[in-house]
This record gives C-alpha cells, sequence and structure tokens, in this order.
C-alpha cells in the first residue's frame, strides 16, 4: 500500500471517531454500508472468542445497518435509561494496517481505545478492529465492522458508540 492511501485511511477513521464522539448519528450512519455488518464476539474462554455470529453468542451483532439505525433510534427518544445521560466519549485508533481484500474491498486492521465519562465516573473500553472498506466515491463505506474487546469485564452500558 502506498503513503497517500494509508493517510487517507487513516484520516477516515480519525472522522469516524470524530462523529461518534460528536454524536453526530446520521453523518456516522452514513459511513456504513446499507448491508454491512457490524459484530462484537462474545469471549468463549480467556484466548477464545466466538467466529460465527449466527452460531455462537454475541456482545453486539447486526447484520445490516438497520440494526444501528434502531438503536440511534432509540438513543433520540430520551427513553433508554442506560443512555440518560449520553456518556462522553473519546475515540483514539491507531496501528492501521491496510490490505488488499476479497473483490473491491480493503481490510483494515486496528487497535482502538475509547475513553469515556458518565455519571461522574471515567471508564475505557479498548481492543483491535477488522474493517472492510468498500470504494464510495472519493471515500469509503463500511462493509464489515468486527470488534473484539479485550477488557470484557464490563462494570457499565457497553454499545455501539463505546467501540
Amino acid at each position: 500500500m502506498n503513503a497517500q492511501l494509508q493517510y487517507r485511511i487513516e484520516q477516515f477513521f480519525y472522522r469516524k471517531s470524530e462523529l461518534c464522539d460528536a454524536q453526530n448519528w446520521d453523518a456516522y450512519l452514513q459511513l456504513f454500508a446499507p448491508d454491512s455488518v457490524f459484530h462484537l464476539p462474545q469471549w468463549d474462554s480467556e484466548h477464545v472468542y466466538t467466529q460465527d455470529p449466527k452460531r455462537g453468542m454475541s456482545l453486539i451483532y447486526y447484520s445490516n445497518r438497520s440494526g444501528l439505525e434502531d438503536r440511534v433510534f432509540r438513543l433520540r427518544t430520551g427513553k433508554a435509561a442506560s443512555t440518560i445521560p449520553m456518556p462522553r466519549t473519546l475515540h483514539t485508533v491507531s496501528n492501521l494496517r491496510i490490505a488488499p481484500g476479497e473483490q473491491e474491498l480493503l481490510q483494515v486492521r486496528l487497535n482502538w481505545h475509547t475513553l469515556f465519562y458518565r455519571l461522574a465516573t471515567s471508564e475505557q473500553f479498548y481492543g483491535h478492529a477488522t474493517y472492510d472498506l468498500k470504494p464510495h466515491g472519493e471515500s469509503w463505506l463500511i462493509q464489515r465492522k468486527h470488534v473484539v474487546l479485550l477488557n470484557d469485564q464490563i462494570n457499565s452500558v457497553l454499545d455501539f458508540y463505546h467501540l
């Protein structure tokens, strides 16, 4: 991969983080293809997590973007007690690696860390993720997001905006 592509991919993920931190849900959702898959598997043991969301347990699994759209809808109603108040978040990504994927897709692996503050408590989630990106104009759409949460002792709410 060339340096220009690396830069453009990094900027894409920085923007994604910025949109989530700003709770700009409409722009955030537009980064995902309508048929995109979002998967956060559950750990089966200390070093093994579920691979197939249709056969094993997942902490989050959306088979298309409508799952994310539904979560955003519920956030906006103000009736989800788990999101009142919404946490303040700070997403960071690092160690982005790009490889050609199947068809025209690019596969991007990265490390992520989210700090969040809610109800006078600061906490964090971190892990690594694999994204499949498909070209869309001058940018990309997320076709698949597979997130591995490394600190899965969850003491608070866990939702898509933490990942």
